[in-house]
């Protein structure tokens, strides 16, 4: 299983930390059980340093990059003090990737940073407007965890190499504007809160509060500060036993066995790149998460199984027809009461088809699948469309189908006849 490790910018390097021996057996150790990967963020370390957007919303989507190049389906997310906002951002974005969520020393706001929960930290950042020299030896002290005394040479060469005072400056002032409160009941991956004890820029209480807001999410407190080195490893170990105990209670989405029949919906919401454009990311990615909301809730009172979600679209699988076809009804309505009252509405096209897919890798290919996701294109916003096989799995029950006739689809040689479930009655 992947793990990837986020920075907390700006304070990252990646070449850097591989050359530090006590940090390099950090991360050997975290690979012995995982395959890691590990990037610097923007701004910071390696990446383009003249970047202007630190914001959440532009922290996300590189996170999203990394995964999407990479070809992870699934992972695991460590979240390292302020990247831990963009973990959970990213978690509740897709939770059908994030098998476990770790944060370390992180919170749910970045008030912190204004000295509203540590009055004393204004004084530390000032000193980036006047010396940047004693900065770089205060936050070796305050945030490396190194003792008092002469200033360690490498941790000082680090942080040079790392980041700027202006590149600093701008990571402070976005991460004090971040804000994830509001999301925090939305996380469904397993959540593991450590924070550790000597920590003096992030008090316990906002650590427990982050660890009560996340259902069923596990605090442990752990020794030190710095994470490399020995005092890496209680923190080492307390992952290891959390993925071994979350790992055998996580709930695996139901793939058929081989040969198996099966019915295959597909969501898809009407103009979302549109919608982008016309709201902004903060906006749609707003109404994208109540789409994902709403239709979670019908494949769950329908026994639907979550294949995966493509970010404006979900796929799923049934093992009876009636049942996807009461589900794409549910969901139908539910968007429709939501249209009455929501002041941008939500219009989605939603098709099924039925077959035997083959099941590979928590996922579903094969002929039966590319059509229904073409069944589904070829829907308006607001249309359940089905092929013909799911109106013959549903006959002799409760539904009103309209015949679309024969329709071409994408990549398909023959014409397949379609029909149109009617859903807007109460009945």
């Amino acid at each position: 299983m992947p793990l990837v490790v986020m920075a907390s910018p700006p304070f990252s390097h990646i070449q850097l930390e591989w050359q530090w021996p006590e940090w390099r057996r950090s991360y050997e150790r975290l690979a012995e059980k995982r395959m890691v990967v590990r990037y610097d963020g923007r701004g910071s370390g390696m990446s383009d340093r003249d970047v202007a957007d630190l914001s959440l919303e532009a922290q996300t989507r590189d996170l999203e990059a990394v995964v999407e190049r990479l070809g992870l389906q699934r992972f695991a997310l460590l979240g390292y003090v302020d990247s831990g906002v963009v973990a959970i951002e990213y978690a509740v974005r897709h939770p059908e990737r994030v098998s476990h969520l770790a944060l370390w020393g992180s919170q749910a706001r970045g008030s912190h940073i204004r000295g509203e929960q540590t009055p004393y930290l204004p004084g530390i950042f000032a000193l980036l407007e006047n010396d940047w020299d004693l900065f770089v030896a205060t936050a070796s002290h305050l945030m490396f965890g190194l003792p008092t005394g002469d200033l360690d040479p490498q941790v000082a060469d680090f942080i040079r190499q790392s980041t700027t005072a202006e590149a600093v400056r701008a990571a402070f002032e976005a991460s004090s504007q971040s804000d994830v409160a509001a999301l925090l009941p939305q996380v469904r991956s397993p959540t593991l809160v450590l924070h550790p004890r000597q920590i003096p820029w992030l008090p316990s209480h906002l650590a427990r509060e982050l660890a009560s807001g996340i259902p069923d999410a596990q605090l442990t407190l752990v020794e030190g500060l710095m994470w490399w080195g020995d005092q890496w490893e209680p923190v080492l170990a307390a992952i290891d036993e959390f993925w071994g105990e979350s790992e055998a209670a996580e709930p695996k989405a139901e793939l058929p066995e081989a040969g198996a029949f099966r019915t295959i919906l597909f969501t898809d919401v009407e103009g979302s790149t549109a919608l982008t454009d016309r709201l902004g990311d903060a906006r749609a990615r707003e109404l994208l998460r109540e789409h994902e909301r709403m239709v979670r809730e019908a494949l769950k009172a329908h026994g639907g199984s979550e294949i995966k979600t493509m970010g404006d679209g979900f796929m799923a699988s049934f093992s009876s027809a009636t049942k996807a076809l009461e589900c794409a009804i549910a969901m139908q309505r539910a968007f429709a009461k939501h249209n009455e009252s929501a002041p941008e509405p939500i219009l989605v096209r939603v098709g099924l088809n039925a077959g035997e897919p083959i099941a590979e890798e928590e996922d579903l290919h094969g002929t039966a699948v590319i059509e229904a996701a073409r069944i589904t294109a070829a829907a308006a916003g607001g249309e359940i469309l089905v092929a013909n096989v799911v109106r013959e799995l549903a006959k002799g029950k409760d539904f009103l189908f309209a015949d679309r006739g024969e329709t071409s689809l994408r990549g398909f040689e023959d014409p397949v006849r379609l029909y149109e479930v009617r859903w807007q009655g109460e009945d």
